[in-house]
This record gives C-alpha cells, sequence and structure tokens, in this order.
C-alpha cells in the first residue's frame, strides 16, 4: 500500500490543507509532505493522530481495496456527519429527488 498517496487523498477528501494537518498533529508541513510523497516513513503514533484527526480508525486507513470511495464521496460522508437528523433527512430528500431527475433524462 501507499501510505503517503492513501493519506493524501484523505486528507484532502476531508478538506484540510497539508499545513492544517501537520499542525493538528504537531509535525512540521514539510515533514507531512515528504510522507505523502512518500520520501519518509512515519510512525505509528503519529499515524494514529493522523487518523484521529481525519475522524478514521487504522483499520479504516488501511482498507484501501475495491471499497475506498472516492474523494468526493468522503467529503460528501464526513460532511454528512455533522448533520444533524432533520438536516439528513432534507440532504436524503435532496440526493432522492436528484437521482429521480437524472434517471429521466
Amino acid at each position: 500500500m501507499d501510505i503517503g498517496s492513501r493519506l493524501k487523498q484523505l486528507r484532502k477528501a476531508k478538506g484540510l490543507t497539508a499545513l492544517e494537518l501537520a499542525e493538528k498533529i504537531d509535525i512540521t508541513r514539510e515533514h507531512l509532505s515528504a510522507v505523502e510523497n512518500n520520501m519518509k516513513s512515519i510512525s505509528l503514533i503519529t499515524l494514529q493522530k493522523i487518523c484521529d484527526v481525519l475522524g478514521i480508525t487504522l483499520a479504516e486507513f488501511f482498507s484501501a481495496g475495491e471499497n475506498t470511495l472516492s474523494p468526493e464521496y468522503m467529503e460528501l460522508i464526513n460532511n454528512a456527519k455533522v448533520l444533524t437528523k432533520k438536516q439528513l433527512k432534507i440532504l436524503n430528500e435532496f440526493l432522492k429527488a436528484l437521482k429521480e431527475k437524472n434517471d429521466n433524462v
């Protein structure tokens, strides 16, 4: 598995810049960039901190197989996680209407 690319994909899906993530886990942006470009390795402790910030488990980080969602889907899910039940209902109704409109085109 390409840990650097996976990290970059998940960071971008969460809408974080390299600087923002680096500051949250107390490393330099340069170090994070080197990790994302597979030029440096990262400790398991730091990787756990990254996963905590991204709102995922280590298992989810390493589950980059067929079931891996695109950054767009990850962003949608992360945005939906903070919605109220009422907001989720409205979002689902909107998505269903959008799908129906698309099916009729």
